[in-house]
């Protein structure tokens, strides 16, 4: 949701139409610098939060980072970037901030990884009291972008010093981009079977709920509508109703706007909530 007018605007939005978590960004996402953050904000949005019940709000943090750049100059601004984020995280209590891993261009998929573990010890070194969690998202794998296979995830899981301080925010048109089949039950089964041994259940902090415009491993990220895009409603039934996720928050980041006076979110979280069984 827009933090346009403030960021209690995204909980107001979010609590229109009858949303109980929010995600939004905590400073326009592609530009570097950011406008301060002062008392009143942060009173506003925790009063918003409590006043309309929405829980588990969650960051998303700009476009512009790259901790697996290989240029010092973007790979040291990066850093600088996410550490802003962080502490305007805190400052709001905002518990989660979720980021791409970054893409390693020209150089290896190794020294790319090897580039992110290093930069978020980095961060974790410099903030040792931040209570924020990094969430590496799942990613669909454009260009030379890292995180399209659970095994890259696993790689930098286990290769940050503060292992307890990242965890994973699973993107469901990332995943199938990414050429992980969810529409069938056995291939979800299959899926999230390769997920819990690689990754880990209890890393799973955040969902992003999004239908795909493009096939099954196509690589390409383009977000549809819930059941009118290429995964299908299916998928989301089988989401809806697996135990595993009862108690990890979900967002939409399905395309915005309105038909016939009803808010394409409304539609969309209607959706969701039809076929809880």
């Amino acid at each position: 949701m827009s933090i346009a007018g403030g960021y209690y605007k995204s909980v107001e939005a979010a609590a229109v139409v009858d949303m109980n978590c929010v995600q939004l960004f905590c400073k326009n996402n592609n530009q570097w610098r950011a406008k301060e953050i002062s008392e009143k904000d942060v009173t506003l949005f925790q009063e918003a939060l409590a006043k309309h019940n929405v829980q588990a709000p969650l960051c998303h943090a700009s476009y512009l980072i790259n901790l697996a750049s290989p240029k010092d100059e973007l790979w040291e601004k990066s850093i600088e970037g996410l550490k802003l984020e962080m502490q305007r995280c805190e400052m709001l209590g905002i518990p989660n901030l979720v980021f791409h891993p970054g893409a390693h261009v020209e150089a290896t998929l190794e020294e790319g990884i090897d580039r992110i573990i290093t930069a978020i010890d980095r961060l974790h070194a410099e903030l040792p009291d931040c209570p924020v969690t990094l969430l590496l998202e799942t990613t669909a794998g454009q260009g030379t972008c890292i995180g399209h296979e659970f095994e890259h995830l696993q790689s930098i899981l286990q290769g940050v010093k503060a292992g307890d301080r990242v965890a994973v925010c699973l993107d469901t048109c990332h995943i199938f981009a990414a050429g992980y089949p969810i529409s069938d039950e056995k291939d979800f089964k299959e899926t999230f079977k390769k997920f819990a041994k690689l990754i880990g259940f209890d890393k799973l902090r955040a969902i992003h709920l999004n239908d795909s415009k493009k096939d099954l491993g196509s690589r390409v990220d383009r977000h549809d509508h819930i059941g009118e895009g290429k995964i299908g409603v299916e998928a989301f039934h089988h989401i809806m109703n697996d135990k595993r996720f009862k108690k990890i928050p979900m967002y939409l980041e399905t395309p915005k706007g309105e038909e016939d006076g009803v808010s394409f979110d409304e539609k969309n979280l209607a959706t969701l909530r039809s076929l809880i069984a």
